[in-house]
C-alpha cells in the first residue's frame, strides 16, 4: 500500500493528539497539530493550513463531530481527509457526484494515500476488490454516495469496519432551505445511531444560518461545534449587467475580451448550452459545451481537455463544476442566472481558486426572475418551503440589480457582520446613482390595475405612451392612457424591470406570451400611498420626439466632433492611456472609463481632483484608483 503512514504509525498519531484541548487556543491548535502539519506538508505539499483548517481538523481528531462551512476554495476536504489518515480505521465520505467522487480519489491517488470509491460505474469484480482491500486495512478513505451508504448490506458491511470517521459533503444537499436540496441526504441521520462514537463531520461551502441549523437538525449534530469562515474572495472582482434578449452577443464580447484565459460560462439550458458554444467556437474561441445530455464518455473527455488545457472554455449547465478543481480558471460567467445566492458564491467560487484575481459576471433580466419563480411555483413542495425559496430567488435579484457593493452584499447574506465593502466590483468602482421614480412607478402600476393585468409589457408601453394601435374607446378613455410620454419605450421596460424586481409587479407566463399583473399587494398600497420609495440604479431614458422609435439620438459623435483641435488631441492621449491601463489589467478598456467620460474629461481639462470627481463616471473608486495618472495626461497635453 502506497501510503504516508503506516497504519500503526497512524494509530501512534493519533493517541497523540487524543486529548486535544476544547478551548482551541493557538498555542494548543499549533503543539497538538504537529503530526496533521506533517502530513498537510508531506503528503499534500502545502506549509500551513489556511482559515478554520487546523480547528476543524483539531475537533475531528479529539473524537467530537462538527460542522464546516468554508468558502470554495477553502480546502474543505483536507478537513476531513487529514484525521483520516491520523485516526485509526476507515475514513468514509458521503459525496453527491461521481465525477466529484472521481476527482478525489485521483486526486489522493496522485498524492500516495489509498482511497477508492464505490459507486454505479465499477462491475461487480471491481467492488468486490474494494472491499477486500477495506476489510484488510488498506484503505484510508472510501467514498460513496448517499443512497449507496444507506443500502442494508453496505452498512452491514461497513458496521464490521472500524471508521476513522464519516463525512457528509456538501452538506447543503441535506437541507431543503439550501440550493440544491436532495431528499436521499436526509437518511444520513441515521449514522448517529449506525456508527456511535464516530466523528461525523458536515462540510459544504455555502449556508446561510438557516440551512445551517437544517443541517445541524437533520444530521443530528446539536451538540457539536460549529465553523464558519469568512466568505471573503478578495481575489473575485464582481460585477452583473441587466441583458438583452438571451444575451449570447454579450457573453460572446465578455470572452472575446479575454483571450488565452480559462474560463466557464453557466447557461440555464442543454439547448441555450450548445447553441452559446458553436456560437463562441465559430468566433475563434476553443470552447466546448458540458450538460448531462451529452453522452458520458464525451463530457468525460471535454472535462479532461478542459483541465489539462491552459486556455480552455467551458459553456455548461449546472451539471459541471461540483468538485471541479482547476485552479486557474480566470473568469466564470452567468449566460442565465443562478437559482440564489447559496448557488451564486459557490458557482462564481470556481473561478480564482489558486488565489490569482478572477472575474464572475452575470447577466440577468427580469424574465429570468420569472422563470425562476414559475419553476418554484411547479415543485410540489411545501408553502412554506416555497415561500423561502422565491424570498432566495428576489434575495439573489436584488443583490445583481442593487446599488451597493456586491461582495459584501452576499457576506451580509451569510451572516458575516462588519463587513467593508470590496473596493473592486463594479458598484465599487463605477457607483450608481439611485433616483427616486416613485411617481413615475405610480403611472406604472395605475395602467397595470385598470388594464386588469391582460396584457405584457410591450401593449404597456404602449399604454402608458397613448401609442396603442387600433386602441379601443374604452382603453382610450381610461385616466392612464397617455400618461407616461416623459419616457422612452426603453425607459418604461427599464422601469418595468426595476418593479418585477421588487416584486410590485408579477409576470404570468400565459403559455409563452407573459402578461403583467400587479404584485404585493401591501408594498403596491405603499407605494400608492407614498410611503414606499421606488429607486431606480439610473433615470429611466427620456423620450425624444424627433426621433422614430422615442429614443434619444446617441450624443457621443457630436460630443466628439464638438471637441477642438487642442481637445482632440487630449482626448486621442487618454484613449492611448486608457488602452495600455487595460492591457496591464488584462480588461476591455470601457471597464476603465467609457468614451463619453474621456470626451468630458477632454473638453472640461480638470485642473485637480475636484474637478475631475465632477464629471459624469468618474466614482470615488476610480478617482482613487486613475485620478493622478488622469491628471497626468490632461497636464502633458
Amino acid at each position: 500500500m502506497n501510503t504516508p503512514f503506516s497504519r500503526r504509525e497512524q494509530t501512534d498519531v493519533s493517541r497523540g493528539v487524543s486529548n486535544f484541548p476544547a478551548n482551541r487556543h493557538k498555542r494548543g491548535v499549533t503543539d497538538s497539530l504537529a503530526p496533521a502539519r506533517e502530513i498537510l506538508r508531506r503528503v499534500f505539499g502545502h506549509a500551513e493550513f489556511r482559515g478554520l483548517q487546523a480547528e476543524v481538523i483539531g475537533e475531528i481528531l479529539s473524537g467530537r463531530s462538527a460542522m464546516a462551512v468554508l468558502p470554495t476554495g477553502g480546502g474543505k476536504s483536507l478537513c476531513y481527509q487529514i484525521p483520516s489518515l491520523l485516526r485509526p480505521g476507515l475514513g468514509l465520505v458521503v459525496s453527491p457526484l461521481i465525477a466529484l467522487m472521481a476527482d478525489q480519489v485521483e486526486g489522493l491517488k496522485q498524492s500516495g494515500v489509498a482511497a477508492e470509491r464505490l459507486d454505479s460505474s465499477h462491475s461487480l469484480d471491481q467492488r468486490a476488490d474494494v472491499w477486500r482491500r477495506a476489510e484488510r486495512g488498506e484503505l484510508d478513505l472510501l467514498y460513496l454516495s448517499p443512497e449507496g451508504l444507506m443500502q442494508g448490506a453496505t452498512l452491514d458491511r461497513l458496521r464490521t469496519l472500524p471508521l476513522a470517521l464519516v463525512a457528509v459533503d456538501e452538506a447543503h444537499c441535506v437541507s431543503q432551505w439550501g440550493h440544491d436540496f436532495r431528499p436521499e441526504y436526509r437518511m444520513l441521520g441515521r449514522l448517529a445511531d449506525i456508527f456511535p462514537g464516530v466523528p461525523r463531520l458536515a462540510v459544504t461551502a455555502t449556508a446561510d444560518a438557516r440551512t445551517r441549523d437544517d443541517i445541524r437538525s437533520e444530521l443530528r449534530l446539536h451538540d457539536s461545534a460549529e465553523f464558519v469562515d469568512s466568505f471573503a474572495r478578495p481575489e473575485l472582482a464582481l460585477s452583473a449587467e441587466r441583458k438583452r434578449g438571451a444575451g449570447h452577443s454579450r457573453v460572446e464580447e465578455l470572452v472575446l475580451a479575454r483571450p488565452g484565459r480559462s474560463g466557464v460560462i453557466y447557461a440555464g439550458s442543454r439547448d441555450g448550452t450548445d447553441k452559446l458554444a458553436d456560437r463562441l467556437s465559430a468566433a475563434g474561441v476553443p470552447a466546448m459545451a458540458y450538460h448531462a445530455g451529452l453522452d458520458r464518455e464525451l463530457r468525460n473527455q471535454r472535462l479532461e481537455q478542459f483541465l489539462e488545457a491552459d486556455a480552455a472554455v467551458m459553456v455548461a449547465t449546472i451539471a459541471f463544476g461540483m468538485g471541479v478543481d482547476k485552479p486557474d480558471v480566470r473568469f466564470v460567467i452567468h449566460a442565465d442566472p443562478p437559482a440564489s445566492i447559496e448557488a451564486y458564491w459557490q458557482e462564481i467560487g470556481r473561478a480564482g481558486r489558486d488565489g490569482q484575481p478572477a472575474e464572475g459576471i452575470t447577466l440577468y433580466g427580469s424574465a429570468d426572475m420569472a422563470w425562476a419563480l414559475r419553476r418554484i411555483a411547479s415543485r410540489d413542495v411545501a408553502d412554506e418551503v416555497q415561500q423561502v425559496q422565491n424570498r432566495k430567488v428576489r434575495q439573489l435579484y436584488t443583490m445583481l440589480d442593487g446599488v451597493g457593493c456586491r461582495a459584501a452584499a452576499v457576506r451580509r447574506y451569510f451572516g458575516e457582520e462588519g463587513v467593508a465593502n470590496c473596493g473592486q466590483c463594479d458598484l465599487c468602482l463605477s457607483p450608481p446613482e439611485a433616483i427616486d421614480a416613485s411617481q413615475a412607478a405610480q403611472k406604472a402600476l395605475s395602467a397595470v390595475h385598470r388594464l386588469g393585468g391582460r396584457f405584457g409589457r410591450g401593449r404597456l408601453v404602449d399604454h402608458l405612451l397613448g401609442k396603442t394601435k387600433d386602441v379601443h374607446e374604452s382603453e382610450a378613455a381610461l385616466s392612464t392612457y397617455g400618461v407616461g410620454r416623459e419616457f422612452s419605450p426603453a425607459g418604461w421596460r427599464d422601469l418595468i424591470d426595476q418593479l418585477l424586481f421588487d416584486g410590485l409587479l408579477r409576470e404570468d407566463p400565459n403559455e409563452g406570451r407573459p402578461l403583467i399583473g400587479l404584485g404585493e399587494p401591501e408594498g403596491v398600497k405603499a407605494v400608492y400611498r407614498g410611503e414606499r420609495v421606488v429607486a431606480v440604479r439610473k433615470p429611466p431614458e427620456k423620450l425624444d420626439a424627433a426621433t422614430r422609435p422615442g429614443r434619444p439620438r446617441k450624443r457621443t459623435r457630436e460630443a466628439l466632433e464638438a471637441l477642438a483641435g487642442g481637445d482632440l488631441v487630449l482626448f486621442d492621449a487618454l484613449r492611448a492611456w486608457r488602452r495600455d491601463e487595460a492591457h496591464t489589467q488584462h480588461v476591455p478598456p470601457y471597464v476603465i472609463f467609457h468614451d463619453a467620460t474621456l470626451t468630458a474629461i477632454a473638453s472640461q481639462r480638470p485642473a485637480d481632483r475636484t474637478g475631475l470627481a465632477a464629471i459624469s463616471g468618474v466614482g470615488e473608486g476610480k478617482l482613487e484608483r486613475y485620478g493622478e495618472a488622469v491628471l497626468k495626461v490632461v497636464r502633458d497635453n
